[in-house]
């Protein structure tokens, strides 16, 4: 795509701008003693209904998704606790990533997808309230916030990206869209953006400065 056609930016929130909370359930993986990956694997089965995407769409408590997980977790021999998997939510900001936003807030119509849990604080689910108050200042850069619990959609049903368009007043064709999981790129792809798997931050700043035809960093 030619640089300067896309005109709006769409991003996830936990794993782009924050730290990927991947990375947390690996060390808490590693603490059991229990293989790498075991708990997105099992939020990868029965994912449109399982514990996890139930929470996302704010379909039941804190409460219950952590006895449903732990069940979950036990149906394939594992004992994890829901409590500890939801306090791995809350990543740090990544500093190359805000400076982004910073620069396409002056320039651009910017806004952000998450699927997220009515866990911790705001819509980061933030741990601690230092770090809610700077994931507070962040959020006011979008000119709009979509969050899976707030309005029950959650990706990568299309409609969650269709409502973040339609929010913001922005045309598919001429967006891109930065999410770390390659599943909830494909229905933004599907609709006509240009989608980047964010795997290496900075990497993920380059294709997009291609896109945008701005210097990011």
């Amino acid at each position: 795509m030619q640089a300067g056609r896309i005109r709006a930016v769409l991003f996830d929130f936990g794993g782009v701008i924050t730290e990927s909370p991947f990375e947390s359930f690996n060390r808490y993986e590693e603490r059991l003693g229990i293989p790498s990956d075991t708990i997105r694997q099992i939020n990868a089965t029965n994912p449109d209904d399982n514990a996890w995407a139930q929470l996302e769409r704010s379909e039941i408590s804190v409460e219950t998704f952590a006895a449903l997980f732990e069940a979950e977790a036990a149906e394939i021999g594992y004992s994890v606790s829901g409590a500890e998997v939801l306090a791995c939510l809350s990543g740090g900001l990544r500093p190359q990533m805000v400076r982004a936003l910073e620069i396409l807030a002056e320039r651009l119509p910017i806004g952000c997808i998450t699927n997220n849990v009515r866990a911790g604080h705001g819509a980061g689910m933030a741990r601690d309230a230092a770090t809610a108050a700077a994931i507070a200042e962040v959020m006011k850069l979008f000119g709009v916030v979509i969050e899976s619990s707030v309005v029950g959609l959650r990706k990568p049903d299309p409609r969650i990206y269709e409502l973040a368009c339609a929010e913001l007043g922005i045309d598919p064709a001429r967006t891109a869209y930065l999410d770390d999981l390659g599943i909830n790129c494909k229905p933004a792809a599907a609709m006509g953006m240009a989608a980047i798997k964010v795997i290496d931050p900075d990497e993920a700043l380059r294709e997009l400065e291609a896109l945008v035809g701005l210097r990011l960093r």
